[in-house]
């Protein structure tokens, strides 16, 4: 069972990093190849997993550098039937993929040895494509997809589960109860296009509303993920009390749409210290926010402009 599984500490107000773009990274900085951008399957590859644990651990020691606890996403994010078969993989050895991504950052946590909370997140992505809503399946059938790796992670030393990139509210509803059928805590993130609406159309502030009513229990909390801050910051600006369900922004390196990040073929990293600077003013715009990391086109540089940025936001209050 994992260490904070009852009490997560991110709940509270002390800042947490967590990783940054891991898919992108791998694939664009370090070479590797990532069928429909799963990057488990570097898991059995000696030189792949060396890679997925350096990663994992460079960004565990910024967080301790600068003394912020950490969240590891696991390397889970395609890690689901549907995906499972297109990568030709039978059930049985998707579980075993799963357990193994918690085991290597259970091996990771005690190395960096952190004076801060490390907290495992098991991570789920959506069924389809993130970007894209496309064809919805019903709460109850999102639930019976996503039941499966619930089920896996609730007996292995994950904390909680993450569904990042999630573009609709049906699929994020049945996520949740997914997680709590399984007795696990959850946070749903969800992406934005550049007007800042899910890309089913939804406005962000209605479909964390939409999922807190719906959901038999409500996710521990929100965040935003793979899309740049000037995507979503208005948004945020306009926002209501549904701002203070919001803790944590896992933004995109280059400002571009999800289409253009489709059919782009070299990586666009943006610009490490602009991120650093729009995550700080995020913080001050949204004081709930205190989980900072990265996503599509960001790195351990990305991270460490962000935590250097917050940093001097702590110590000048």
């Amino acid at each position: 069972m994992g260490r904070y599984r009852k009490e997560l500490p991110q709940l509270g107000s002390e800042i947490f990093l967590t990783d940054s773009g891991m898919e992108t990274d791998l694939l664009f900085n370090k070479g590797f190849e990532l069928p429909y951008f799963a990057s488990f399957t570097l898991l059995k590859d000696p030189k792949g997993r060396a890679a997925m644990r350096d990663y994992c651990l460079e960004h565990a020691k910024l967080a301790k550098k600068h003394g912020f606890g950490f969240i590891f996403e696991t390397a889970t994010w395609r890690a689901s039937p549907d995906w499972g078969v297109k990568l030709g993989l039978e059930r049985a050895a998707l579980e075993t993929v799963n357990r193994d991504a918690i085991a290597l950052v259970e091996e990771v946590r005690d190395e960096a040895a952190l004076d801060q909370p490390f907290v495992i997140s098991a991570n789920v992505g959506p069924r389809g494509d993130g970007y894209q809503a496309g064809e919805l399946m019903t709460v109850q059938e999102a639930e019976d997809y996503h039941s499966f790796q619930a089920e896996i992670f609730a007996d292995t030393s994950a904390d909680m589960i993450t569904a990042l990139t999630m573009n609709n509210t049906l699929e994020a509803i049945g996520f949740v109860n997914a997680a709590a059928a399984a007795g696990m805590p959850c946070a749903v993130s969800f992406t934005v296009e550049t007007d800042g609406r899910l890309p089913s159309g939804q406005l962000l502030g209605d479909a964390i509303m939409e999922t807190d009513f719906e959901a038999r229990k409500a996710p521990a909390y929100y965040m935003i993920n793979c899309a740049h801050p000037t995507h979503f910051t208005s948004v945020l600006r306009e926002g209501d009390h549904w701002l203070s369900r919001l803790k944590g922004v896992r933004a995109n390196a280059s400002k571009c749409s999800h289409a253009e990040l489709d059919e782009a073929e070299t990586l666009d990293d943006g610009n490490p210290d602009e991120l650093g600077l729009e995550n700080a003013a995020l913080r001050r715009l949204v004081p709930s926010l205190n989980i900072f990391g990265g996503c599509c086109g960001t790195d351990l540089r990305h991270v460490e402009a962000i935590a250097a940025e917050i940093s001097r936001l702590r110590k000048a209050a």
